[in-house]
């Protein structure tokens, strides 16, 4: 299954850019997105640097990229033959034609920082978020999509118990040898416990003195390993928007799961009914709208939440080229209701207009400046933004 909202990012940079980056988490579908971009075969070379035998293929590098140059040569898994990066940068310089090189990458660490070192101006990087919606309108519906999560794999088998086992696994390769091979110092049970409490916190402000003292290693080291999950793609932050208004503004950033399937499988959630009924539908909901919202929106956009202790409060905000691009509540309710603190933070923000995402109600105004709108519908307009 291809990545239908990107193939046009792909193709562009494809024909721009010496080598493009297509980076993002295990078996979101980089690979496949990569090796179907050519209708002819003979067009590009597949090497896998965690596989032996093409790491034989590169025991002289040069020699074989060099005899090699009248194909696009893609290397997935670069992180793990860092090696690489001075030598790419040598031969781009030598012939800047675009398409040369594809790299692939599950986590980032290491990778972004040896390509800035050595391939800053000749690279590209595109970003694969796990399936969307839209993507996938014509063969699912949103609460499948919501309780399975977008990893092709366990989306398209869409069973509970293979779900919950591919989802064990994935967390395990993860923890156990991908993170530590990058430098992740954190005991394998320490690294599962700390996923665990943040899949508990998923929705709200993150508090690394409470985890801390939870988990009972240093602050510094609960940051260090929440930056490896953040650069893994398994976690984010949503940072709080503050200005100089004289507000006492919440200042500490928000938590979600990348992927709402992996979050329910670290909640022990196996299907929408039991998902439903569970503490954390509504936080779970909050962050499988905005990481649809993510996989639409170009990186240079700037997302937030806005929060007072006073009470005000937008769900999400979206800022391009210094202006509002939109701000929007997220329900889990087909008949939503917005709070004073909504309106209240409108004015604070000069906000003219806010959504209220549901999962599928009908499209209808709230007020003059509020519009209901599912989220099929809303995902729809945010692609032509």
């Amino acid at each position: 299954m291809i990545h239908r909202v990107t193939e046009d990012e792909f193709d562009y940079l494809l024909e721009n850019f010496p080598a493009v980056g297509l980076v993002g988490a295990r078996q979101v579908g980089k690979t496949t997105m990569a090796k179907n971009h050519f209708s002819d075969a003979s067009k590009f070379i597949y090497l896998d640097m965690e596989r032996n035998s093409d790491r034989t293929k590169l025991t002289d590098a040069e020699l074989f990229l060099q005899s090699n140059s009248d194909k696009t040569v893609i290397l997935d898994e670069i992180q793990f033959m860092p090696e690489l990066f001075p030598l790419l940068r040598s031969l781009i310089d030598e012939d800047r034609r675009p398409g040369r090189f594809v790299i692939l990458g599950s986590a980032s660490p290491t990778l972004l920082r040896q390509s800035s070192e050595s391939l800053a101006g000749r690279i590209a990087y595109l970003q694969l978020h796990p399936l969307n919606l839209l993507e996938v309108k014509d063969s699912t519906d949103w609460q499948t999509l919501w309780t399975l999560g977008g990893f092709p794999e366990p989306l398209l088998k869409n069973t509970a118990r293979f779900a919950s086992n591919w989802q064990q696994n994935f967390i395990n390769n993860y923890i156990q040898r991908d993170l530590p091979a990058l430098g992740l110092a954190a005991q394998p049970d320490v690294s599962l416990r700390l996923l665990q409490m943040l899949a508990s916190a998923h929705g709200t402000t993150v508090n690394f003195s409470q985890l801390s003292r939870s988990l009972g290693v240093s602050m510094p080291s609960v940051k260090t390993y929440f930056g490896f999950f953040e650069n893994a793609f398994l976690v984010y932050r949503l940072q709080p928007w503050s200005t100089n208004l004289k507000k006492r503004i919440v200042k500490s950033p928000k938590v979600y799961f990348s992927d709402s399937g992996m979050l329910h499988h670290l909640l022990g959630i196996t299907d929408f009914n039991a998902l439903m009924g569970n503490i954390g539908a509504g936080n779970s909901w909050e962050g499988f709208v905005i990481n649809q919202i993510r996989s639409l929106l170009p990186p240079s956009d700037e997302l937030y939440f806005y929060r007072t202790q006073d009470g005000a409060e937008i769900d999400l905000l979206v800022r391009r080229n210094n202006n509002w691009l939109f701000g929007a509540e997220i329900k889990l309710s087909n008949s939503p209701t917005l709070t004073k603190g909504n309106h209240i933070a409108m004015e604070d923000l000069g906000l003219n207009h806010l959504y209220v995402i549901t999962p599928n109600a009908d499209n209808y105004p709230l007020s003059k400046t509020t519009e209901v709108i599912g989220l099929l519908d809303f995902l729809e307009r945010v692609k032509t933004l």
